[in-house]
């Protein structure tokens, strides 16, 4: 195993014992075959579980409206890339890759307890507080909540185009 896969499991906490999923999962789809996209979509569900988890237990009086945002919040790219450039991500990459398929990864290794400790490990520097609810309201959102408080129809949404890397 390359010295730098073997210093992220250092990082991880986690040492894996099938390394052919910490090198999928570090390989993005214009490298290999063998890339981390499988593994991005079942580690995002995971960090999604997680962090629901956590702040069930941190946030135990906010309903649960709130917490989805909060959630929201703490699960966006900014907060990803932030922990990703943490953990050095970036110096092990195949072109790419993604915070969630580490998670993935883990996962499929570990289960599920193994993928839950490595996301709260990765938040216990990140500031969680009840505020953040507002912030990451979208505009979306906020237009079909104050549609509805008025007992308004909401819209009806069509895709106009679809650009841009992801949908290549």
């Amino acid at each position: 195993m390359q010295p730098g896969l073997i210093a992220l499991q250092a990082r991880l906490q986690h040492v894996f014992s099938d390394p052919s999923l910490l090198q999928r999962a570090t390989t993005h789809r214009s490298f290999s075959a063998d890339h981390n996209e499988r593994l991005e979509f079942l580690g995002d569900s995971v960090l999604n579980l997680a962090v629901a988890s956590l702040l069930y237990r941190r946030l135990s009086a906010l309903p649960e409206g709130d917490l989805s945002r909060v959630r929201a919040n703490l699960v966006k790219q900014d907060t990803l890339h932030q922990l990703a450039l943490r953990l050095k991500v970036s110096e092990v990459l195949r072109l790419g890759g993604a915070l969630e398929a580490l998670i993935g990864a883990v996962y499929i290794d570990a289960g599920y307890v193994h993928a839950e400790a490595l996301v709260h490990r990765l938040f216990e520097g990140v500031e969680i507080n009840p505020q953040m609810q507002a912030a990451s309201k979208d505009a979306k959102t906020a237009l079909q909540e104050w549609l509805q408080g008025r007992k308004m129809k909401l819209p009806q949404y069509q895709v106009v185009a679809t650009v841009g890397a992801a949908h290549r």
